[in-house]
């Protein structure tokens, strides 16, 4: 059986190709291998216009294919089920196609490949030199092959080939109006939404002289025709070189577009795994997210559009580096932490010398570990400015076999080129003109995008506020840093949430920064310089973190994070949420301007929460109780990305290797919450709970007494009572009902829970079964019965008790014990009593005792009704 196939998402050339191509195998049957474009799939529900007989995929038996071939493709990745028949014996392999060679193209016995602009037009040519007739219908669907793919003829990409095509299938009775009927769809009102939201999501940068469009949009949903708004924005925006990044579901479509010679957009999209033409070209990608994807293709386009030849286009920073202090042993493990294989060594900031892996093992080897670095490390080197050119880094490297150049500029070390990466670049450049150093402008790729929010903080934010952080950035501007606030505070602020918690991060020396702020002033410092963080405490106790920008890394999943100091945008990529990536610069002149690096006023915007990597939940399995708990307080949405990758986490109980301190830190925060009970049924909808602990499934029953709970601390809280109760400890009692006594104390330590804490669950799964027993099981239950069985108790466990009562006597008699005991007090005290005679001793505790049972039942009320019943019931004799 001969089989005429094309690639998955097939448009109109793959079927004006196919159409083709049966004329050239009458015998052939036509298969899609997968989905359609939009416009192709309306098309073919009235194909039978055209004599289009298309067979189902799950039609076709794959076992009796004798020959496949394949038009407008020959990557195996994209042909769906049919890559099973590739290198099959027996399966003859045709190939009629248009795009550029790949190393990973499939090979056929017959291989008709041309540069043109349309697919369609290789196998008209060969119709035509056969002299094979052509119906007006068939030319028609030719030749919507030709015009998709040409944009009507007027594409760069567009060959004289394609007009003579085109010129012979408007002599076969081609009818234009239809073409142009079927390529001229109208949007739907999605499509034109998400238009809109491309265009607002569009911003150019500047790369090496080059300028790049990136378009960024979301959906939930899959959107068709992607590729049709992405032109449609192309000719709107007059764009040369256009990315449109659209995250759909739990993936994100690329569609690539270019204009320019330096930017090959079918290269740029390989990268992704996709593929196209050098103008262009779409790729999907899963598992990750959308800043991810654009974060990548401003890398890409880096290495792909050639820098201008200058070592600080060559170097890479920061600096990797070892001090004239350190062993052969420390360097050596500096080299294997970071793979490197050179690196240069430090006397304080200047460079002083140079050394090799090979060097490192030797002294090794040779038992020379514990030596220092100085005694071997290579001191003849030279070093180079970051404007000087290649010229001069080749001969450092080449001429004088230097490994590495220490790129110096006003006396400090910015950069190291290394002869690998000399080396790669030789790669990248060979055979291309370089632009001149008039064209090249820096590159605005890492800026992000921003506005001024200073009016909004002088509204929003308390005037003491507001000035501490003015003065922190003039103390940073005074130090030559730069200094932000960020994170929660500033999220808050554009939401106009209160929140006076402001965490300031500066680039240079976090310390240094609060010390000197200290001096100007009133608070005082308390530094941690291990992570380079300081505290400012205020007199009245309010305080401001300052920490130094840093990067974190773990060294396996759920570990405490390892920090090193790095930039701002590092520093915010290391957090957990996109809302929370926010910053504001403080340094006068810049005040005020809100730095959004991953898209947070986006998705602040949208209520949809997201994660910033694929790997966040696994370094750190806490961010999924923190993720569920500000879905429900702000009201947001986790994001489907961010869904499949809490469930995967689940799924590989990371949580539960979470240091348990650290769980209840998480736990305690939600039961805080306004509505904690739909964060843990949340938590339980993705199976959370036994990561927990086993017990805590959070089923129907336990999740029916934590709203129990909820409801008993609405009633105590209309009570109006002086008293108040830590609401969260109730609910973290009911929370751990399903856990015996032991399982339960054990726990609560292993959570490493206050000393109060650890007796309010020895108290509520010890004593508060037998108090329940002693209630129910007592013949006659007077008021003092129930105040003396109560009141040893916490109130916390008296409610975590009445919730979790089904019987209803309990309730009412906790009821009781709350509206008219708990508070009742004799009037009289022990002196009372001392004056009227009666010696200190076991006496008062009778005495009072029987005064506090008569009060509960009304019939003494005050103190002089007291005095007269202890004279007349207790005689002193």
């Amino acid at each position: 059986m001969d089989v005429i196939t094309t690639h998955i998402n097939a448009d109109f050339d793959t079927i004006g190709s196919m159409l083709a191509a049966r004329k050239l195998y009458p015998n052939a049957v036509l298969v899609l291998p997968g989905s359609k474009e939009e416009t192709v799939k309306g098309f073919l529900l009235q194909s039978a216009l055209y004599a289009l007989e298309m067979k189902k995929l799950r039609e076709i038996d794959l076992s009796k294919v004798t020959r496949l071939i394949l038009v407008d493709i020959r990557n195996s990745s994209r042909i769906g089920p049919f890559r099973a028949l590739i290198g099959k014996p027996g399966v003859d392999v045709h190939v009629y196609d248009h795009h550029p060679e790949e190393d990973a193209d499939i090979r056929g016995s017959v291989e008709v490949i041309k540069n043109v602009g349309s697919t369609t037009t290789i196998l008209v040519e060969i119709l035509k030199e056969r002299q094979i007739p052509i119906t007006s219908d068939e030319a028609t669907v030719m030749m919507l092959g030709i015009y998709e793919d040409t944009g009507s003829l007027s594409f760069p990409s567009t060959t004289v080939e394609d007009y003579l095509a085109a010129a012979h299938l408007k002599s076969c009775g081609a009818n234009l109006g239809s073409v142009a009927d079927i390529l001229a769809k109208d949007f739907t009102a999605e499509q034109i939404s998400l238009l809109y939201d491309l265009i607002q999501g569009s911003k150019a940068y500047t790369i090496h002289g080059v300028e790049v469009v990136i378009a960024e949009a979301r959906r939930e949903q899959y959107v068709g025709d992607l590729a049709v708004l992405v032109h449609k924005l192309r000719d709107m925006e007059a764009v040369s070189v256009l990315f449109a990044v659209c995250q759909m579901g739990d993936r994100v479509v690329l569609v690539a577009r270019s204009r320019k010679p330096e930017v090959d957009a079918g290269a740029l999209m390989r990268e992704f795994g996709g593929g196209g033409h050098h103008y262009a070209a779409s790729a999907t990608v899963k598992n990750a997210t959308i800043f991810q994807v654009r974060e990548r293709i401003l890398h890409t386009l880096a290495e792909k559009i050639i820098p201008r030849r200058t070592a600080a286009d060559l170097m890479a920073s920061p600096v990797r580096h070892g001090l004239v202090e350190n062993t052969m042993t420390d360097i050596h493990y500096l080299l294997t932490r970071y793979n490197i294989n050179v690196v240069p060594i430090f006397r304080k900031e200047e460079p002083v010398g140079i050394i090799t892996r090979q060097i490192v093992e030797k002294a090794l080897f040779h038992g020379l570990g514990s030596e220092s670095v100085e005694e071997y490390m290579n001191t003849d080197f030279d070093t180079i400015g970051p404007q000087e050119g290649i010229e001069r880094v080749q001969e450092i490297i080449i001429g004088k076999n230097q490994r590495l150049i220490p790129v110096v500029s006003d006396g400090k070390v910015t950069g190291i080129i290394t002869r690998t990466g000399f080396l790669r670049f030789l790669h990248d450049v060979r055979d291309v003109v370089q632009p001149g150093p008039e064209d090249d402008i820096p590159a605005e790729g890492l800026l992000a995008r921003k506005k001024l929010i200073h009016n909004l903080m002088q509204e929003l934010l308390p005037v003491r506020v507001f000035d501490l952080l003015a003065g922190a950035g003039e103390v940073a501007e005074r130090l030559g840093m730069k200094a932000y606030v960020v994170g929660g505070f500033v999220r808050d602020l554009v939401m106009r949430h209160h929140n006076t918690d402001a965490d300031i991060v500066v680039e240079g020396d976090g310390i240094a920064f609060a010390e000197a702020f200290s001096q100007e002033y009133p608070c005082r410092v308390r530094p941690h310089h291990k992570f380079g963080t300081a505290v400012l405490v205020f007199p009245d106790g309010y305080k401001v973190d300052v920490a130094t920008a840093r990067v974190e890394y773990y060294r396996e999943p759920a570990a405490l994070p390892t920090v090193e100091y790095s930039s701002l945008k590092l520093d915010l990529y290391r957090r957990d949420f996109t809302i929370n990536t926010l910053a504001v610069r403080l340094n006068p002149g810049v005040f005020g301007e809100l730095i959004d690096f991953f898209g947070a006023q986006r998705d602040i915007k949208e209520r949809v929460l997201r994660i910033l990597h694929s790997l966040s939940f696994v370094e750190d399995p806490s961010r999924i109780l923190r993720a569920m708990r500000f879905e429900r307080r702000f009201g947001f949405a986790i994001g489907r990305h961010t869904q499949n990758l809490i469930r995967n986490t689940v799924r590989l109980d990371l949580i539960e290797r979470l240091p348990k301190p650290r769980l209840f830190s998480e736990l305690e925060l939600i039961l805080k919450e306004e509505e904690p009970v739909g964060i843990l049924k949340r938590l339980a909808s993705f199976g959370i709970g036994p990561s927990i602990h086993p017990k805590i499934t959070l089923d129907k029953a336990q999740i029916a007494l934590l709203e129990e709970t909820s409801e008993i601390l609405v009633w105590f809280s209309l009570l109006f009572l002086e008293e108040k109760v830590e609401r969260w400890a109730v609910l973290f009692l009911s929370l751990l009902n399903p856990l015996s006594p032991e399982e339960a104390k054990k726990f609560a330590a292993v959570l490493g829970v206050g000393r109060w804490l650890r007796g309010w669950v020895r108290y509520a799964k010890d004593d508060a079964t037998d108090i329940t027993h002693r209630l129910l099981s007592a013949r006659v239950v007077s008021r003092k019965f129930v105040y003396d069985c109560l009141s040893p108790l916490p109130n916390e466990v008296i409610l975590y008790l009445m919730a979790k009562a089904k019987n209803n006597d309990i309730k009412r008699y906790i009821s009781l014990y709350f509206t008219q005991l708990k508070y009742v007090r004799p009037i009289s005290t022990g002196r009372d009593l001392q004056a009227l005679g009666y010696p200190p001793g076991p006496l008062y505790k009778e005495i009072l005792d029987e005064i506090l049972e008569r009060k509960f039942v009304g019939e003494l009320r005050t103190k002089a009704d007291e005095t007269s019943f202890v004279l007349s019931h207790f005689p002193k004799s």
